[in-house]
């Protein structure tokens, strides 16, 4: 068993308020958590009007298919259009016999 475990700077569009703030934040999380099989949060610069810092995580059988989402949700918040992504850390987490 593989758990992938990822975090994601970003930097939001257009919030000129942590109202529009939390509810650009909702529409990315609302998003990613109805495409795809990740627990994801906000988890960081939350008192930021243009930034925030999602976490998330994801358990599959191989690294390949975990980065494969990983590399989708991506894509989706380019094509979303409400944030540009900065930086994303990846890490991997190997458990029993099934690697």
């Amino acid at each position: 068993m593989t758990v992938g475990v990822f975090i994601l700077d970003l930097r939001l569009f257009g919030c000129q308020s942590l109202k529009q703030k939390k509810s650009v934040v909702a529409r990315l999380l609302n998003q990613i958590r109805s495409r795809y099989p990740v627990s994801i949060a906000e988890v960081g610069d939350l008192d930021l009007l243009q930034r925030t810092v999602l976490g998330g995580s994801m358990t599959a059988s191989q690294e390949a298919m975990i980065l494969s989402v990983f590399d989708q949700i991506e894509e989706r918040i380019y094509q979303l259009g409400l944030a540009e992504v900065i930086a994303i850390e990846t890490e991997f987490f190997n458990y029993g016999e099934y690697k």
